[in-house]
């Protein structure tokens, strides 16, 4: 348990840490907000004070949700560069303990609460790609990238097996480029 400080600031990012912590360790549906409050050395009363319910609390924690717009904003053309490098950075950067991938593990073991969380960080990536690429099928487009970057965590980063899991970053990054270029741009 952390030392409790009352500067807001440190609080929230004390709890944030505890959330991606706890998310990664137990996954989504097995971690629960009273867990990360005393992790955080916090109330459950200020955690839901801050992000009002578990789901947001976790989009708050996954790095992707939190430099998502930034990662994407800027010239269309270099989008697929931008998005592969961000992806293999944020998931080498984790070890293999970024949120997302317990996500992606509770969802593929069924758990009905994972399914609702994915679908809404869906809906929030949709949301921030229709500021750069416009499109009738903008919708199909990045539910492919989704797919696409799911199956290489999970070959990569679950499963860690495959030629994928054998790449080294610079590698995945090239392999990811045209990939991703051909899904959103093409």
């Amino acid at each position: 348990m952390r030392k409790r400080t009352r500067e807001p600031e440190l609080r929230r990012a004390a709890i944030l840490e505890a959330a991606s912590e706890a998310f990664a360790e137990r996954g989504y549906p097995k971690t629960t907000i009273r867990e990360i409050a005393r992790r955080a050395g916090v109330t459950h009363g200020l955690v839901i004070r801050h992000f009002t319910s578990k789901e947001q609390l976790f989009l708050a924690a996954v790095p992707s949700s939190q430099n998502l717009m930034a990662e994407i904003a800027g010239d269309p053309a270099s989008l697929p560069t931008r998005v592969a490098r961000s992806y293999v950075r944020r998931m080498s950067q984790s070890a293999g303990s970024d949120p997302f991938i317990a996500l992606i593990r509770s969802v593929a073991s069924g758990e009905e609460a994972a399914k609702r969380l994915f679908e809404a960080m869906q809906d929030e990536s949709l949301e921030m790609y229709r500021h750069v690429i416009p499109g009738p099928d903008l919708e199909e487009r990045v539910g492919s990238v989704g797919a696409y970057l799911i199956g290489v965590t999970f070959s990569r980063h679950v499963f860690q097996s495959g030629p994928l899991a054998a790449m080294s970053d610079d590698e995945l990054v090239r392999h990811l480029i045209p990939r991703l270029r051909a899904i959103l741009l093409d």
